[in-house]
């Protein structure tokens, strides 16, 4: 599957979980992967591990939380920009400080807002008629509550008005933005909350295919969004969640 040959996709925290994942689908789609991570070592060790299976990815070592437009310049013309990275905070509204509640909203919302301005003021400079940003949101705070969750959903709830805002001001230079919003993924991070007997009966009733995800999963969303088939498609948000938010 060729659908994204010849184009350059950048993916913010990109060297492990379900950022790896969608480097490695977009790189399977012919996309030239640009790996994005703070940490060099883990940062290479991805982008081996995606050369290994015959894949082009490069590696793009900084931090988005101090991204300028001389971070960029190094890094040759971006057709797709994936923006993944994000943190999470587990305390709810009588827990969490606001020093706390502002520093993941600066890092899950805030900085996502930079980098896509810098990568789309590059796409109409260099008319890049076809640019997609894809964000990564999530069930949590675009559709659902979710106790003791402030600040994620707070931060994901605006990562999807930002993605509606920004599809309209960069639609007519042909730059298409939409978003994914996850539901359980069986990540490396969330593995020691779902092996609980709990969260696996929850997941079960909850769900309408009954099961977690694994990380693979969201990759086909991403291509999607990324790609030409959905050359008519901006200003959405995508739900990968196995049917938790269709069920009553």
């Amino acid at each position: 599957m060729t659908v994204l040959g010849g184009k350059t996709a950048m993916v913010t925290g990109g060297n492990r979980g379900l950022g790896l994942e969608m480097c490695r689908g977009l790189a399977r789609a012919g996309a030239r992967v640009l790996v994005n991570g703070r940490d060099p070592q883990r940062t290479e060790g991805a982008v081996a591990e995606l050369r290994a299976d015959g894949l082009t990815a490069e590696p793009a070592v900084f931090d988005i939380g101090a991204v300028e437009s001389e971070t960029l310049a190094s890094y040759e013309r971006i057709d797709v920009l994936v923006n993944n990275v994000g943190q999470r905070d587990r305390r709810g509204a009588l827990d969490l400080p606001v020093t706390d509640f502002r520093r993941l909203v600066e890092v899950d919302l805030t900085a996502t807002y930079a980098l896509s301005r810098l990568v789309a003021a590059r796409m109409v400079a260099e008319q890049v008629r076809d640019g997609a940003i894809v964000n990564v949101s999530s069930v949590v705070g675009g559709i659902l509550g979710h106790r003791g969750d402030v600040a994620y959903a707070a931060a994901k709830a605006g990562l999807e008005g930002l993605t509606r805002a920004m599809a309209a001001d960069l639609g007519e230079y042909g730059i298409r933005v939409n978003a994914v919003a996850p539901g359980t993924f069986l990540t490396d991070v969330n593995a020691p909350v779902f092996a609980t007997p709990e969260w696996r009966r929850w997941v079960a009733e909850r769900t309408l295919l009954g099961r977690f995800a694994e990380p693979a999963e969201i990759a086909g969303a991403v291509v999607f969004l990324a790609g030409r088939e959905a050359s008519y498609v901006t200003g959405q948000v995508l739900v990968v969640d196995g049917g938790l938010t269709s069920r009553f």
